[in-house]
């Protein structure tokens, strides 16, 4: 699987979050930070409100879906990029997955709430640029961009 590049250049500051598989408590965490960051550097409300969407749908989608995983966000001068990376077990077939419905959560989270099949296709939305990458056994990385 290729890794997506992560270009360092012209980046303003850089943030890291791990996110644990099964951590429902946790869910959530990552992308409130993000957020509370980005809001402190003064980005666009609209803009702020895409990257939280897109980065809680990241972390949930990790917490449901993954064995665990990071999200990496580069802040720059003209965007926001946004790497998702999982280390498993990687997604059967990724066009049938950005069906906006289709879910494989399980009946626990479902239970609590999650897996109602919109978070590939939020992602997708809100990002002006959006790429998906996945083998089974291995894992998923997701590359978005949210530009100023």
């Amino acid at each position: 699987m290729q890794s997506y590049y992560k270009d360092e250049n012209n980046v303003a500051m850089k943030l890291h979050f791990d996110v644990i598989k099964d951590d429902f408590s946790r869910a959530g965490e990552a992308s409130s930070k993000i957020k509370n960051t980005l809001r402190q550097l003064a980005i666009d409300a609209n803009l702020l409100r895409r990257i939280a969407i897109a980065t809680y749908e990241a972390e949930i989608n990790l917490v449901i879906h993954s064995f665990g995983g990071t999200i990496e966000v580069y802040i720059k001068p003209d965007c926001v990029e946004i790497y998702v990376e999982d280390c498993g077990p990687g997604i059967e077939n990724v066009e049938r997955a950005m069906t906006k419905g289709f879910s494989t959560a399980t009946s626990i989270a479902r239970e609590m709430g999650f897996g109602a099949g919109m978070g590939l296709p939020n992602m997708e939305k809100v990002s002006d640029e959006f790429a998906i990458e996945s083998q089974l056994d291995i894992g998923t990385q997701i590359k978005m961009v949210v530009k100023y």
